[in-house]
């Protein structure tokens, strides 16, 4: 027998995620990089469509106020200039309140949208410290750099938690019923609560995911977090500030959920597409080489054949605009 120098995480396979199924990713910055690993492979995406959202709390109620058509006026703010609303990232700014409403509700009008004939909904929870406003007690997304001594911290209870995911769920399934919800935490760590306190948070989200896998129905958990933490393991796999997964941590866990969550034929085509997203990246020295040219209809040839599958339309006319007619 082999010596084994590591404890490989194997996911067991799920129900399969195909090309066609539409896919929501939504919570911390590992759902942004997931959604966008996802649509850069043609899936159908909405990829954090709010913005950076850490706690659960709030990623449960971004989705559901957009449900629902609400929106909490009380928690507009105005800072140097321009308006911010306390339950949205600050890439949600406007020079009045009125437009920033008005963005705002565009954007859940479109998820909602989104939402209604979605396949697969991916929740990245990142942390269980919260911030409330003083002195309402109101719980917020982000501070958007309002001085600290206008916010209280404290750490979610489990009650709370499992109370915010009933109300979401619920709604959820009374406008999708199909959906599938797939729940991960970050594998980033939030060191500015200390990596204590950040054990802390990061063992309450896993016990929550683990309550609502076996409590609810079309709830499934993708160890991403503990991929990170126990089969990867070694600071390589960090970028230099060594909170964040480096690139090839972020390519292992991608492709350990492709082992998960895809069939043999959609590994296949996105080990295609690989191939034809690095030759439309090639910049050559010479455009009008008959190497290059050649090169050019190969690809092309390759993407028409995908056309029936995806839509590669850009890609293509992309190709046509440097050959030679």
């Amino acid at each position: 027998m082999p010596l084994s120098f590591r404890t490989e995480i194997n996911c067991s396979p799920h129900a399969s995620i195909e090309l066609n199924h539409k896919i929501v990713t939504l919570g911390s910055c590992f759902a942004d990089q997931f959604g966008l690993w996802l649509k850069s492979n043609k899936f159908p995406v909405s990829a954090n469509a709010f913005g950076t959202t850490y706690n659960p709390i709030c990623i449960h109620q971004l989705l559901l106020q957009s449900l629902e058509d609400s929106l909490d006026e009380s928690l507009f703010v105005k800072r140097d200039g321009f308006w911010y609303h306390y339950q949205y990232h600050s890439q949600w700014l406007a020079p009045t309140r009125e437009e920033l409403t008005q963005t705002i509700r565009q954007q859940q009008n479109a998820v909602k949208e989104f939402v209604k004939t979605t396949d697969v909904l991916i929740l990245t929870y990142g942390t269980a410290w919260v911030y409330h406003l003083q002195p309402t007690d109101q719980l917020v997304s982000n501070c958007h750099k309002v001085p600290a001594s206008q916010f209280t911290k404290q750490l979610l209870t489990e009650i709370e938690i499992k109370e915010s995911f009933d109300e979401f769920y619920k709604k959820l399934k009374s406008i999708n019923p199909a959906i599938r919800i797939i729940l991960t935490v970050s594998p980033v760590r939030h060191i500015k609560d200390s990596l204590e306190l950040n054990s802390v948070s990061k063992g309450l989200l896993r016990l929550v995911c683990y309550q609502f896998v076996n409590h609810y129905d079309s709830v499934e958990y993708f160890p991403a977090y503990e991929i990170m933490m126990d089969d990867l393991r070694d600071y390589r796999f960090y970028e230099r500030d060594m909170i964040h997964p480096s690139a090839e941590a972020k390519d292992y866990i991608n492709q350990k959920f492709s082992d998960c969550y895809f069939s043999e034929d959609t590994r296949s085509f996105i080990k295609t597409w690989t191939g034809i997203q690095k030759a439309l990246a090639h910049r050559p020295f010479q455009l009008d080489s008959p190497a290059h040219q050649k090169f050019l209809k190969d690809t092309l040839q390759k993407l028409e054949s995908l056309s029936n599958r995806v839509s590669v339309s850009e890609e293509i006319q992309l190709i046509q605009t440097q050959l030679h007619a």
